[in-house]
């Protein structure tokens, strides 16, 4: 199996629920005598059980079958444990194990390991008991009868191992939202929110309660990958221009073509009149059928498709994923507008193979469900880890977090139309465009991302049968992308809020009236639209609304001086002894921060008509317009990469100990170096600050 991620959500979790009938109650002389567990995927049951009688060795006392039912005479002729141990194992694996007060069963399963001198390796697990304690505080009881009574599971087989299981599991899939909703997601949360619980009862009692509910926690996996695919793009390792003939070119002559420019396939548009792909391949499978006569057939009887392509500035590692998964040698490479530029196959990426953390991009863009997001959206923390390891720019890594929430919103978006269609609703009734805001739009998002979202649509009115559709598209979305662990915005940015969705026309209007607005307190949150980026729908319709956003705010200086004013508005976080000021130990370095240097950017970028979205770039072109110097910009450039480095590494920190991350550092654990380094960064924004208010009138 592949490695447990701390990060997986609770939703999409692969693990074992697992249940015990033993001699007693006392987990220190209790022996086994049945075992019940059952696999369990994305919230869903899987047909493969492990169910077992075990002869104790031992008589089986009265009360004790009194409860489950199981006489001696029921396990005699069965093996003793040994004999099912190593089944045993094989079938729990590596998967998380959950169970209804899973310590004493993990308690009598390590005794019984101790007592025939097998090793015992203890599991990554969940107790639901502890968890409904954490969803629920107020239940006055949570035995398995009153939780399956109050989420409404039906208990068969009640103190049988496998019925307990299917109940134990039940309860556990409808404890998710309630769970959601307290902030608990991850596997790393609900384990470090049990230790908590359990912790702060032992202490409140002087003792010890019972056995720990999170018996091993499940560790971040070691993983080594080969950083290049997440540092380079496609146009970096591409063959340019691409290799394209008419449908009518004889395979004599294609050979011509692939020999003289040593490349290896052809782009040719087929009889659909979509561009699909002949390879070299294909070609000797025709000659291997047809003899000389294939090399007078035309190259449209040979074309595959449709092309199977990845954008010019994707990374790497995304175009590795898809021949992965695919099993394709060859890509088509596209630009912004469509076009056809180039081409890459696995002889221009061969060399820069990684590891299965490789294919994450593309697992969320095959995923067919929203726990299949979930599951590739938790491996996003390992990857960050591995990357920050192999020491990546932090910037580096941010874009790649803001390329996977954009194909996460992409996807999100795709399996809602689906929905959508199922539920009879046909397609899309008007061209629509779904945007990304923000910093994942920016390509700076960093791992405690919200969603950000906004829609324009071609055309139609406000509560009109196309916005009535897209208002119920975009509640998916936001839902979709909540439960898999992108929560929803908490200013309502998103697209299934009216303020976020409007037609062209309607959004020219709403941009007309931002920049009659003259207080910064008016236009929270709506500076975040200039870094949008289009994701899903007509592209060139989500680019031409942010086009006009940026011509038009250019056009009132006035207005581009209102969102320097929310710029400028920054309290450095120093004391007066020049030391970092802190609340609880932790500073707030997006707010004194991250904040002035990419609104500061912004506005720069929106007063001079810039097209970029990223800070640094932003900067850049900036200086390169002659506006500042070169010095100047590199050095605020340097200030971005430390600050978001910084958050980064304490966020990974946070999301491996089940603390949700946030944008708050803990300073104390700063070696003395970085700490300087931060203190220079942050003194840095002033420089930033004054670039702002020179264009001012």
């Amino acid at each position: 199996m592949a490695p447990i991620s701390l990060s997986t959500p609770l939703m999409s979790l692969d693990g074992v629920v697992l249940d015990t009938e033993t001699t007693g109650l006392n987990a220190a002389t209790a022996r086994v005598i049945q075992i019940g567990a059952i696999h369990f995927a994305a919230s869903q049951l899987a047909a493969q059980r492990f169910e077992t009688l075990v002869d104790p060795g031992v008589p089986i006392p009265p009360e004790t079958t009194a409860v489950h039912g199981i006489r001696d005479t029921d396990v005699a002729g069965a093996g003793d444990f040994a004999s099912v141990a190593e089944a045993l194992a094989t079938f729990v694996a590596d998967r998380v194990v959950v169970g209804h007060t899973i310590g004493y069963d993990l308690t009598v399963l390590r005794r019984e390991h101790a007592l025939i001198g097998r090793p015992w390796r203890a599991p990554p697990a969940l107790d639901v008991r502890m968890l409904a304690r954490i969803a629920a505080p107020s239940l006055a009881d949570y035995s398995l009868d009153r939780l399956c009574d109050w989420l409404g599971v039906t208990i068969r087989g009640r103190h049988t191992a496998i019925g307990d299981c299917v109940a134990t599991a039940e309860v556990f899939f409808a404890l998710l939202p309630a769970l959601r909703e307290k902030g608990v997601r991850t596997l790393a949360q609900a384990q470090a929110a049990s230790r908590r619980l359990f912790e702060d009862e032992a202490r409140a009692s002087g003792a010890l309660l019972g056995a720990d509910p999170v018996t091993a926690q499940a560790s971040a996996p070691m993983l080594r990958i080969d950083s290049f695919p997440y540092r380079h793009r496609i146009r970096e390792v591409m063959s340019a221009p691409a290799a394209t003939a008419e449908p009518e070119t004889t395979v004599a002559e294609a050979v011509r073509i692939l020999l003289e420019r040593r490349i290896s396939s052809l782009f040719v548009r087929g009889g659909d009149g979509q561009l699909g792909i002949v390879t070299e391949r294909d070609v000797l499978r025709a000659i291997d059928s047809h003899g000389r006569d294939a090399l007078e057939r035309p190259l449209a009887s040979l074309v595959v498709g449709p092309l199977q392509t990845v954008h010019v500035d994707a990374f790497v590692y995304r175009a590795i994923g898809r021949m992965t998964r695919l099993g394709f040698r060859h890509l088509g490479v596209r630009d912004d507008s469509g076009a056809l530029v180039g081409a890459v196959t696995t002889r221009n990426l061969l060399a820069h193979r990684g590891t299965t953390a490789i294919v994450l991009g593309d697992e969320i863009d095959s995923a067919a469900d929203a726990p299949a997001l979930g599951v590739a959206w938790g491996k996003l923390g390992l990857m960050a880890r591995s990357l920050v390891d192999e020491g990546v720019d932090p910037r580096t890594v941010c874009e790649v977090v803001s390329s996977e929430l954009r194909a996460m919103t992409r996807r999100a978006a795709r399996i809602a139309e689906r929905r959508m269609a199922e539920a009879g609703l046909g397609p899309p009734p008007v061209p629509y465009a779904l945007l990304v805001l923000g910093s994942g739009g920016r390509g700076e998002s960093l791992l405690a991302p919200d969603q950000d979202n906004a829609i324009v649509y071609a055309h139609g009115e406000p509560g009109g049968p196309e916005d009535r559709w897209l208002e119920t598209l975009a509640t998916h979305v936001a839902d979709i992308l909540d439960e898999v662990g992108i929560p929803y915005c908490k200013g309502g940015v998103m697209g299934k809020n009216p303020a976020w969705r409007h037609s062209l026309a309607g959004w020219h209007q709403v941009i007309a009236d931002w920049v009659r607005r003259r207080r910064p307190d008016d236009l929270l949150h709506i500076d975040i639209f200039f870094d949008g980026m289009p994701v899903h729908g007509d592209l060139a319709l989500g680019e031409s609304i942010r086009d006009h956003a940026i011509e038009h705010a250019a056009d009132h200086p006035m207005f581009v001086n209102v969102l320097a004013e929310l710029a400028r508005r920054w309290t450095p976080p120093f004391t007066l002894l020049g030391r970092l000021r802190t609340g609880d130990d932790r500073l707030d370095l997006k707010l004194g921060g991250l904040m002035p240097l990419l609104s500061g950017a912004r506005v720069l970028a929106v007063r001079h008509r810039m097209r970029e979205r990223a800070t640094p770039a932003r900067l850049r072109a900036y200086a390169a317009a002659g506006k500042a110097a070169s010095s100047d910009v590199e050095a605020i450039a340097d200030a971005h990469q430390i600050i978001l480095g910084t958050i980064l590494r304490q966020q990974l920190a946070d999301h491996e100990t089940g603390l949700a991350p946030s944008n708050r550092v803990d300073i104390r654990k700063l070696e003395r170096v970085e700490r300087d380094a931060l203190k220079t960064a942050l003194r840095k924004i002033e420089t930033l600050i004054d670039l702002v208010g020179e264009g001012r009138l």
